[in-house]
């Protein structure tokens, strides 16, 4: 089955699969509506909120991923994350995190993560399971990821803040801030 469906294909609808599985939810719950009666009928009703939950969740989820072909390895265990690269690397605490920002001057781009203590650690947006990384992230308390999601879609010189501990939020129009 696999030698069917081209690579590139096989490997887009992975990237969206999230997305896929809600759109299908959707499908089937709208069909049930339009359809059905007696219990396939009432199991639509939850089933469209449900879907469509689902597919905002996997516009998010394929905004956020890459292809994973950039430098090092992120590891995430037990709100614990690793980023194994070629030339550095180091771990930080999801816990003690007081920053995340996005630093486009690098190539690739990099997330910056710095702890209370100082502890910085540059991960490449692309680097393989940097997919992984908003899920860590939507533990933090006051986190949104549609200031992460439009800083990756800026383009600037400086580095843009996406969530500060301390409470203070990033700028609300995304503004690059200045380099620290």
């Amino acid at each position: 089955m696999k030698d069917f469906i081209r690579p590139e294909l096989r490997n887009a609808a992975w990237r969206a699969r999230e997305l896929l599985v809600g759109l299908t939810v959707t499908g089937f719950a709208v069909w049930f509506l339009l359809s059905a009666q007696g219990i396939l009928f009432w199991s639509g009703l939850p089933a469209v909120p449900l879907g469509l939950a689902m597919v905002a969740l996997g516009i998010q989820r394929l905004r956020f991923r890459t292809d994973g072909d950039g430098p090092g390895v992120v590891q995430i265990t037990e709100a614990q994350i690793a980023y194994f690269g070629p030339l550095e690397g180091g771990a930080v605490s999801v816990k003690t995190l007081a920053e995340i920002a996005l630093d486009p001057r690098g190539t690739p781009d990099h997330w910056r993560l710095r702890e209370a203590d100082g502890t910085t650690l540059h991960i490449p947006v692309n680097a393989a399971g940097a997919d992984a990384l908003l899920d860590a992230f939507a533990q933090l308390p006051g986190f949104r990821a549609e200031p992460m999601l439009a800083a990756m879609n800026a383009r600037g010189a400086g580095i843009v803040e996406v969530w500060r501990r301390d409470g203070t939020k990033p700028p609300a129009d995304h503004r690059l801030v200045s380099c620290g």
